[in-house]
């Protein structure tokens, strides 16, 4: 299994392999904006939550602090990727989601692991409205 979690509070850089995004990435090609929100910190993490355990082949495995992380199993292949998320107040109310999502195996994800941020990212907006 790949090096994941939190060190030094910030999330794991990705492998130098092509099936990594994260916020807090250096280069261009793996970085991915940040998801923001409003409220507290307990009212996000459980948005985030929400929007993780309605999401298909999607199932949470670490909720600890302000620390989310999930894995997402493909269809046909059943391949695993490893989705996480550092929540962070950034002031009154509002809120920094930092994500990375990176696949297990492999070289290249063909923008899958962006995708499936994005998509989170939508779903999350929608509730956190």
């Amino acid at each position: 299994m790949p090096k994941i979690g939190i060190e030094n509070d910030q999330l794991m850089p990705c492998p130098s392999s092509a099936n990594c995004v994260s916020s807090q990435a250096e280069g261009k090609a793996r970085f991915i904006e940040p998801i923001k929100a409003s409220g507290s910190l307990v009212e996000v993490k459980k948005t985030l939550l929400n929007v993780l355990l309605n999401s298909v082949r999607a199932t949470v495995t670490e909720t600890e602090g302000n620390y989310i992380r999930a894995e997402f199993v493909s269809l046909i292949f059943r391949f695993v990727d490893d989705v996480e998320f550092l929540i962070l107040e950034k002031g009154p109310n509002e809120v920094l989601i930092h994500v990375r999502s990176a696949s297990r195996l492999g070289y290249s994800d063909f923008g899958v692991n962006r995708k499936r941020v994005e998509k989170i990212r939508s779903r999350f907006s929608e509730l956190n409205e």
